[in-house]
C-alpha cells in the first residue's frame, strides 16, 4: 500500500499565530518541530495499517519546514520549491490514499489561520461554482487521479470543511477555533495519538475509489488586486468575470497545475505577507 501525505502547517497541533508558522517568526522553530511530530504520527498510522511506501510532501510556505532528520525513517520527503503541483507534488495514480496533515479552513472561514493559498491576496475561490480552499481543491484533484483523501488533521473548522467535501474522510481535530488567531488546544500527546489512530483507521476500512467523472472543471479566483487579475488574462484560456475575478476551465489535475502558475504570477506582482 502506497500512501501520500501532504503536510501543511497552520493546522498543526498547538499553532495559532503567524509567528508560529512563518520563517523568522519568534516561534517558528518550535512550530516546525511540532509539524514534524504531527507528520510522524500520521506516518506511524500508515505503517501500522500496512503501508509499504509513505511519501511526505512539505506543502507549507517555503516548503522547507520539515527537517529531514526529524522525519520518521519509514517516510520519504519531497522538500523545496518551485513544485509544479505545489501542495500535491509527487502524487500520482499509483498511490492508494492521500492523508492531509496540518490543514486549515478556506479564506473567509472562522478557522485558525484560515486562508486560501496566499493569505489575503486571494479573497475567495470557487470550483464549479462552489466555494473552495486548499482542502476542497486537494480532494477534487486527488479524486481525479483516482486516489481518495482518506484522513485529515487540523482545527475543527478544517475537519468540518473536509467532511463537507467527502463525508468518508476520517478527521483528527487537534484544536478548536475561537478566532482566526486563537484556539482551545488539545494536549499534544493526545492530539498526535488522534492523528495516528485516524490514519490507521481510515486506511483499514476505506477501499480505493475510482476517479471523478471525466470532463472539465471550472476554477474561479477573486484576487485582492485588480492588477493580478488583469495580468492573468495574458494566459490563454483565462477569462475575467469582473475586474478582480478570473476563471479557467480544464481537466484536473492539469487545472490545479495551472492554478500554481496563477499564484506565482500573483506573488511576483504583490508584496502581501501571508497574514495581517
Amino acid at each position: 500500500m502506497r500512501i501520500y501525505i501532504s503536510a501543511d502547517m497552520e493546522g498543526v497541533t498547538g499553532l495559532v499565530d503567524a509567528d508560529d508558522v512563518q520563517p523568522g517568526g519568534r516561534d517558528y522553530e518550535r512550530g516546525r518541530a511540532m509539524m514534524a511530530e504531527d507528520v510522524n504520527a500520521a506516518v506511524r498510522g500508515a505503517v501500522a495499517a500496512g503501508a509499504s511506501t509513505v511519501l511526505v510532501n512539505d506543502a507549507h510556505g517555503p516548503m522547507r519546514n520539515l527537517l529531514p532528520e526529524a522525519l520518521h525513517p519509514a517516510a520519504r520527503l519531497v522538500r523545496g520549491k518551485p513544485k509544479q503541483m505545489g501542495m500535491l507534488e509527487g502524487l500520482t495514480e499509483e498511490y492508494d490514499a492521500v492523508v492531509c496533515v496540518g490543514y486549515h479552513a478556506r479564506a473567509g472561514a472562522h478557522g485558525v489561520l484560515s486562508h486560501s493559498f496566499m493569505g489575503h491576496e486571494i479573497e475567495d475561490m470557487w470550483l464549479n461554482g462552489r466555494p473552495v480552499g486548499e482542502i476542497g481543491l486537494a480532494q477534487a484533484t486527488a479524486a481525479a487521479l483516482g486516489v481518495p483523501v482518506v484522513a485529515l488533521s487540523g482545527d475543527d473548522m478544517a475537519c468540518a470543511e473536509a467532511t463537507d467535501w467527502d463525508g468518508a474522510i476520517v478527521t483528527a481535530p487537534v484544536k478548536y477555533a475561537h478566532d482566526r488567531f486563537a484556539a482551545r488546544l488539545r494536549p499534544a500527546a493526545e492530539a498526535r495519538q488522534e492523528i495516528e489512530d485516524a490514519v490507521a483507521r481510515s486506511l483499514s476500512v476505506r477501499p480505493r475509489v475510482v476517479g471523478a467523472a471525466a470532463g472539465d472543471a471550472t476554477l474561479a479566483v477573486r484576487w485582492q488586486s485588480s492588477s493580478v487579475a488583469a495580468t492573468l488574462l495574458g494566459i490563454p484560456g483565462v477569462t475575467a468575470t469582473d475586474s478582480r475575478t478570473v476563471e479557467a476551465s480544464g481537466r484536473l489535475p492539469s487545472l490545479y497545475r495551472q492554478f500554481g502558475v496563477w499564484t506565482r504570477v500573483a506573488a511576483s506582482l504583490t508584496n502581501q505577507p501571508p497574514y495581517c
